[in-house]
C-alpha cells in the first residue's frame, strides 16, 4: 500500500473526516470516583485499591476499532503484546515476552472474571477468543493477581468487560475495510424492558494477509442478559468463537526458509526487506479453533450487611494447528471442557471494614494429541520421529477457598489482607507407547547423514510417562495497604505471591532428559509500592515494582525445557492523563524494567544477570489526542519499543523500533459516523518479533503502512 495516488485519496479522507468546524467538545467530568472490578470481583474506588490496575474505556475500545488484541493492549504500561498475522500472539506482562512449554500458563486471560481456558490447559493466543472488539472496557493488573485469583495469575490478568445492556433501544452496525482485502462488519442490539436488560453482539472478520497465503476468517457472538431486583441480580453471559486461519510462520535468516524467497539484507536485519517479509516460506501452516462460553453470575443481598455472590460457568474449546515453529512441524489437536463455579459471601461491618470468603471449583476433562507428518528426521542433536509424538487425556480438579478482608485502620489508612489454598489434581492417561519409543513400542531408529558418526539408535525426543496422578498445593498470600494523601490521591503498598501449577504440557508433553514427576509450581513474590491520582481531569499512576520468580518454565538457547529457572524483574512503570485547554489531551505511558536469570544450573550455559531475551528495558506509548466535535475525535499515537536480546545467552539482539499511528472518527449525521485509521503511518519497516532459535533469527515483520475506514449507523 505504497502508492501516492492511494496515499492522496486517503488523506482527503481524514481530513473530509476530521472536518475544520471548530465545535467545542462536551465537558467530561472530573472522575474521582473512577470504579474498578477486577481486583475485588465487586465495584471499589480505584484510590483505595491496594495494588496496580490500568484500563481501557468503552469509548476508547470504540475509536481504535482493532484489528488485533496487541493495538489495544500496547497503550498501556508495563504490556506488550507481540504479534504474527491474523491472531496469532504472545503475552508480556510485567514480564518478557514468554514463549514454549510454560509461557502460557503465566498470564490469567478472563472474561467478566471468569477465566477463558481451564488453568492447565493455556494457550499463548488465548485473547483471541475473547470479543474485545465490542467490550463493555478492559481492566489489566500487572503482576500477581489478589485471593480472588489463582493458578496463572503469575505475572498479571487480563478481564475483558462485556458491554452492559443499554437503558434505551440501541441498533447498530459498522462496516470497514482495509488493506489485502481485509472486511469487517459488527452489529449490536440492545434494549432495557422493566427490570430485564439485554445486548446481543457479534462479529465478523475476513482479510486474505498481508503475506501470502495468510487469510483467515472470525467470527464472535455474544449475548448477556441482565436482572435487577431489589435485594438479587443476575448477569449471564454466553459467548461463541471460531476462527479458520492460515499461519504465516517466521522469515528467517537460516536454510529454513527453503529458498522460498531471497535477500540481500543482513541477516539481523531481514526484517527491513518487505518483499521478504510479504513471503510465507510455511504455507500448510494454520489454526483452527473453536470455543463456547456460558456463565451467569447471581448477586444477593441478604440484609444490610451481608451479601453473596455465586457464579456457575461451562467452557468447551477445540483446537487443531501446525507446529510450524518447531523443526518436527508437527499437527496438534486439543480440546477440554469445563464447569465450575466461583463463589462468595461478604460481611460489611461498621467503620469500613469487610471480609469475604468462598471457595471457586472446577472440573475439567481435556486431551492432546500431536503427530508429525514429516520423514524420521535428526536436527539440532535431536531425532524426531515420523508419526503420534503424544496421546494423551486428563481429568482435572481444581478447588480453591479463599479469603479477602479489608480493615479501615484509621480515617485515611485502609489494609487488605488475602490468602488463597488451591488444590489441583491431574488423572493423566496415556493412549500410546510410553517411554521415548515410537508410537507402537518400536525404536526409534535414526541414522542420517547429520547424526553423530556411528549412531544406529537414538532415542526420540519425545517422552510420555505411563499413567499417572499428580497433585499440586499451592498458597497465594497478599498483604496491601492504601493511604489517602486526599480526596483526590493515594499511596499503596502491596507485597503478594502468585502461582501457577504446572500446565498439562509441562507434566505429561516432555522430552527425553527430563525426569517424568520432576516438574514444580512456578512461583513468583512481588512487591511494590505506587502513587495515583485524579484531579481536574488530570489522571496518573506511578508504580516501583521488584518480583522473584522460581521454577521458571521456558525452552533455552538449545531447544531443551528448563524446569529450575530462576528470574528477577525490577522496574517503574507511569501512567498520565492530561486535558489540554478544551478540546485537547495528551496520555503517556512508559515503562523501565529489568528481568534478569538468576542464579540456577542450566547446561546451555546461562550466566546469573543476564537479560532474559525478548524482554526490552524501555517502553512508551504516547498520545495526542483532539475532541474537535462533541463526538469526533482524531488522535496521534507513538509507540516506541526498545532494544532487547533475543536468545538466552544474550548473543544477538534486536535494536527496537517506533511506530506511529492516526485516528479519526466524527458524527456526519446523528445516526452516521464516519471513521479512518492509518496505521504505521511513517511506512516503518520494523519486527513484531524478533528471536535467534535453532541457528537462525526469525522474525514476524510489522505490516507495511495501512489504510482503514468505515462507518457506523444507528438506526
Amino acid at each position: 500500500m505504497r502508492n501516492d495516488k492511494n496515499l492522496a485519496w486517503f488523506g482527503c479522507l481524514l481530513l473530509s473526516v476530521a472536518g475544520l468546524t471548530p465545535v467545542v467538545a462536551e465537558e467530561e467530568p472530573d472522575k474521582t470516583e473512577i470504579l474498578v472490578v477486577t481486583g475485588t470481583r465487586s465495584a471499589v474506588p480505584i484510590l483505595d485499591m491496594a495494588g496496580n490496575i490500568d484500563s481501557v474505556s468503552q469509548e476508547e475500545v470504540d475509536l481504535l476499532r482493532v484489528d488485533h488484541p496487541s493495538e489495544i493492549l500496547n497503550r498501556l504500561s508495563g504490556v506488550h503484546i507481540q504479534r504474527n498475522n491474523g491472531f496469532e500472539s504472545l503475552a508480556s506482562i510485567r514480564s518478557p515476552v514468554l514463549t514454549g512449554p510454560g509461557a502460557a500458563g503465566a498470564f490469567l486471560f478472563l472474561e467478566d472474571g471468569v477465566a477463558l481456558r481451564a488453568a492447565g490447559f493455556a494457550n499463548n493466543n488465548g485473547l483471541a477468543e475473547v470479543n474485545m472488539e465490542q467490550a463493555g472496557g478492559i481492566e489489566v493488573i500487572r503482576g500477581p493477581g489478589s485471593a480472588f485469583y489463582g493458578s496463572n495469575a503469575v505475572h498479571g490478568l487480563i478481564n475483558v468487560l462485556s458491554r452492559a445492556p443499554s437503558r434505551d433501544p440501541q441498533r447498530e452496525i459498522d462496516i470497514s475495510g482495509g488493506p489485502h482485502d481485509l472486511y469487517k462488519i459488527k452489529s449490536t442490539i440492545s434494549d432495557t424492558i422493566g427490570d430485564h436488560g439485554y445486548r446481543l453482539n457479534a462479529y465478523g472478520a475476513e482479510d486474505d494477509g498481508y503475506r501470502d497465503s495468510s487469510g483467515f476468517g472470525m467470527q464472535k457472538l455474544q449475548a448477556r442478559h441482565d436482572f435487577r431486583g431489589v435485594n438479587n441480580s443476575v448477569k449471564t453471559v454466553l459467548s461463541v468463537f471460531n476462527l479458520n486461519q492460515e499461519t504465516a510462520g517466521f522469515i528467517n535468516s537460516g536454510d529454513n526458509g527453503g529458498g522460498c524467497y531471497t535477500s540481500t539484507k543482513a541477516a539481523r536485519f531481514i526484517y527491513k526487506d518487505m518483499a521478504a517479509m510479504r513471503r510465507n516460506c510455511d504455507r500448510d501452516a494454520y489454526r483452527d479453533w473453536y470455543s463456547i462460553r456460558l456463565s451467569s453470575r447471581w448477586d444477593h443481598d441478604v440484609n444490610d450487611s451481608q451479601s453473596f455472590s455465586i457464579t456457575p460457568y461451562f467452557r468447551d474449546n477445540d483446537m487443531e494447528f501446525r507446529q510450524h515453529y518447531l523443526p518436527s512441524r508437527a499437527i496438534e489437536e486439543n480440546e477440554h471442557t469445563s464447569v465450575g463455579v466461583l463463589s462468595g459471601y461478604t460481611w460489611a461491618f461498621d467503620a469500613g471494614h469487610k471480609v469475604t470468603v468462598g471457595v471457586d471449583a472446577e472440573y475439567t476433562d481435556g486431551s492432546l494429541k500431536e503427530t508429525q507428518q514429516l520423514p524420521d528426521r535428526f536436527s539440532f542433536g535431536k531425532a524426531r520421529q515420523q508419526g503420534v509424538h503424544y496421546d494423551y487425556e486428563v481429568e482435572a480438579i481444581v478447588v480453591a477457598p479463599y479469603l479477602h478482608t479489608q480493615w479501615q485502620l484509621f480515617e485515611r489508612l485502609r489494609a487488605t489482607f488475602g490468602l488463597r489454598y488451591e488444590y489441583t489434581r491431574y488423572d493423566y492417561d496415556n493412549q500410546i507407547a510410553d517411554g521415548t519409543t515410537k508410537a507402537d513400542g518400536t525404536s526409534c531408529v535414526n541414522n542420517p547423514p547429520a547424526a553423530p558418526a556411528g549412531a544406529n539408535e537414538i532415542p526420540c525426543l519425545y517422552k510420555r510417562p505411563a499413567d499417572r496422578d499428580d497433585k499440586f498445593h499451592n498458597f497465594s498470600p497478599k498483604l496491601g495497604a492504601t493511604f489517602r494523601l486526599s480526596e483526590d490521591s493515594s499511596l499503596f503498598v502491596n507485597w503478594s505471591r502468585g502461582h501457577r501449577a504446572p500446565q498439562v504440557t509441562d507434566l505429561y508433553r516432555i522430552q527425553n532428559q527430563q525426569i517424568t514427576g520432576n516438574i514444580k509450581s512456578e512461583r513468583i513474590d512481588s512487591a511494590e509500592f505506587g502513587l495515583r491520582g485524579i484531579n481536574h481531569g488530570i489522571r496518573y499512576e506511578a508504580v516501583f515494582f521488584t518480583m522473584d520468580k522460581e521454577n521458571f518454565f521456558f525452552r533455552d538457547t538449545n531447544g531443551l525445557n528448563v524446569t529450575n529457572g530462576k528470574t528477577d524483574h525490577h522496574g517503574i512503570e507511569i501512567t498520565l492523563f492530561v486535558p489540554v485547554l478544551d478540546r485537547f489531551d495528551i496520555a503517556t505511558t512508559y515503562t523501565f524494567a529489568q528481568h534478569e536469570y538468576g542464579d540456577f544450573v542450566n547446561a546451555s550455559g546461562i550466566v546469573a544477570g543476564n537479560a532474559v531475551d525478548t524482554a526490552p528495558e524501555n517502553m512508551a506509548n504516547v498520545r495526542f489526542g483532539w475532541n474537535f466535535l462533541k463526538r469526533g475525535r482524531a488522535e496521534m499515537e507513538w509507540q516506541h519499543m526498545g532494544s532487547y536480546f533475543l536468545d538466552p545467552s544474550s548473543a544477538h539482539k534486536y535494536k527496537g523500533h517506533d511506530v506511529f499511528h492516526l485516528r479519526v472518527s466524527k458524527p456526519v449525521h446523528n445516526n452516521v459516523t464516519l471513521h479512518a485509521r492509518i496505521l504505521n503511518l511513517s511506512d516503518k519497516a520494523y519486527a513484531t518479533r524478533a528471536d535467534f532459535a535453532f541457528g537462525a533469527y526469525r522474525f514476524f515483520g510489522g505490516e507495511e503502512r495501512s489504510f482503514h475506514g468505515g462507518m457506523t449507523i444507528s438506526f
